[in-house]
């Protein structure tokens, strides 16, 4: 498989999960879909008939604390970003995903449930040729302290992401992900999300975090981390960041040529950022796989992001707001 063509799942496979927010079962499944489809929610389980709704950053109705995806009618689906994530991460340009409920599952907190769903499934190449994003120039926004900037970058994706929470525990982290199927499923698929043990009451008594556990989120109070079985990665706090951000950037439509930066950010700033991207027509445009030349094979411990590999740009905490 070249990669140079756009894929898609060869079947369909399903997940069984909570809603980290509702704390209701939710059913999802990932299917095929055809050339140019993109990535689309269907919303069955419903009195009424299926809602359908395309990941777009168009689709984005709130930003709170998860990627919420909705229309003129209201929310269709709640915390979309680590299932999208796996779809950017592992390379699919077109896919349907079915969820029964109001949210996707949370699963473990991380994106390692979906990428084996997709395992399962299988790739398989379609017949028209990979479109993507590339930026031109650089596109900057801040809100409060929180800054992100897209910038041109000479092949594939990369993700810049730091955070700095007043916390001992987590404090400042980095982490840079040159972007492709392998790294996604080695350094960030696991990343699970996280949050504040002080947060939980005040959360549940608002209606979220109802399905949130130490089986599916990183917890910490005011001196350490509560999960006896420990972190995944020292900085995975920071990695479950990236995961974030190629999730909510998947919502462009198309995967991204481009390095993306982050400071303190969220899926607010994720999103804001695209949306100022997407509106500078001047600051990208659209090519195909032959038109983007190859990167050189990467330095030792970080993976080339190329388009022959399959690279693709991207785009909740469960105990607290999407504000580091």
């Amino acid at each position: 498989m070249t990669f140079s063509r756009q894929t898609t799942l060869g079947a369909q496979a399903t997940v069984t999960g909570v809603g980290v927010h509702s704390g209701k079962p939710v059913n999802l499944t990932l299917g095929p879909a055809p050339v140019d489809a993109g990535y689309i929610f269907v919303r069955t389980g419903l009195e009424g008939p299926d809602r359908e709704v395309q990941a777009t950053a168009k689709s984005v109705i709130a930003t709170a604390f998860a990627t919420v995806l909705g229309d003129q009618d209201g929310p269709i689906v709640s915390t979309a970003e680590h299932v999208l994530a796996a779809l950017r991460g592992m390379g699919i340009d077109n896919a349907t995903i079915e969820v029964d409920g109001p949210e996707v599952p949370i699963m473990d907190g991380s994106a390692a449930a979906f990428v084996a769903a997709i395992d399962q499934a299988g790739v398989v190449e379609q017949g028209a040729r990979r479109r993507f994003i590339q930026v031109l120039k650089p596109v900057q926004l801040a809100i409060g302290d929180s800054f992100g900037e897209f910038r041109s970058h000479a092949a594939g994706f990369r993700a810049e992401i730091e955070i700095n929470f007043n916390n001992p525990v987590i404090g400042r982290q980095s982490y840079v992900l040159d972007l492709n199927p392998e790294t996604f499923r080695r350094d960030v698929a696991r990343a699970r999300t996280f949050g504040f043990v002080n947060d939980v009451a005040r959360l549940s008594s608002a209606g979220y975090a109802l399905g949130a556990s130490f089986e599916n989120s990183v917890v910490f109070d005011d001196t350490k981390l509560l999960n006896a079985e420990g972190l995944r990665y020292a900085d995975e706090c920071a990695r479950h960041k990236v995961l974030d951000a190629i999730g909510d950037l998947a919502l462009a439509g198309l995967p991204i040529l481009g390095a993306y930066r982050s400071v303190r950010g969220g899926h607010k700033l994720n999103n804001e950022v695209l949306r100022a991207l997407l509106a500078d027509r001047s600051a990208w445009k659209i090519v195909e796989a032959d038109a983007v030349s190859v990167q050189a094979p990467a330095r030792r411990g970080r993976a080339t992001a190329d388009v022959s590999s399959g690279v693709l740009g991207g785009l909740a905490p469960a105990f607290g707001p999407d504000v580091s």
